[in-house]
């Protein structure tokens, strides 16, 4: 399963409630491997993740329920290299990239409802660890061709927190800005990283080593939630 298919059913289950008002909000992270995944990948990744939940938590309901989906870059490679070995004098652009797309349900407590609002949350779900490989024109960033080369999944599930600051209102909705830490448990997968490709040139064949571990992460996020009335 690609990471093409999150984000439509993300927003179909989401916003096909009839259970109203409700929150939205996306955010861009910095997410650090931790444990055994961190042994096997020593750099911060980078993403984003969009989240909803299909009621606004209020005094007599302080607590809401939801689903996040979120991308994240472990590992990049960039090369300038010849189309192929027989068309030797064609120089195409190849990007091999090492992802982790997750899908949860979300739970957040939020029993605070002034200007800065204090919030918890607990996540349940699956990540899709997988690496793809790009080859785009030197001229312009067309991409030519796409193919995933390796993938697995994973359990995870974890918690976080974080504060909302008030900074728009009106009758309709709120908006705020949204920072927090999470950390999400995941279970055993096999994934490559940058030093688990080996291409050999002179016959075109390449290899994978793949490694196995836990893949548990942290992240730290930065971004806009709104509440809509």
């Amino acid at each position: 399963m690609s990471k093409k298919f999150f984000i439509p059913l993300f927003f179909i289950i989401v916003f096909s409630s009839n259970l109203l008002p409700q929150t939205v909000g996306g955010s861009l992270l910095l997410g650090l491997p931790r444990g055994e995944f961190m042994d096997n990948v020593d750099r911060l990744g980078y993403g984003l993740q969009l989240h909803g939940t299909i009621w606004t938590p209020s005094k007599k309901l302080p607590f809401s329920l939801g689903l996040n989906i979120g991308y994240m870059i472990y590992g990049e490679e960039h090369e300038h290299r010849p189309l192929s070995y027989y068309i030797p004098d064609v120089y195409v652009e190849v990007d091999r990239n090492n992802s982790l797309a997750n899908f949860h349900v979300l739970f957040q407590i939020a029993p605070f409802f002034g200007t800065v609002r204090p919030y918890l949350e607990g996540l349940f779900g699956g990540s899709y660890i997988f690496t793809s490989t790009s080859v785009e024109s030197e001229w312009n960033d067309e991409t030519i061709f796409e193919s995933t080369n390796y993938s697995d999944y994973a359990w995870s599930y974890g918690g976080g927190g974080g504060l909302l600051l008030l900074l728009d209102s009106s009758e309709r909705n709120q908006v705020f800005l949204d920072i927090k830490a999470r950390y999400l448990k995941g279970s055993e997968a096999t994934y490559l990283t940058e030093d688990d490709v080996e291409i050999n040139t002179t016959n075109g064949t390449v290899t994978y080593y793949p490694r196995l571990s836990e893949t548990d992460v942290m992240s730290f996020h930065l971004g806009v939630v709104v509440y809509l009335f």
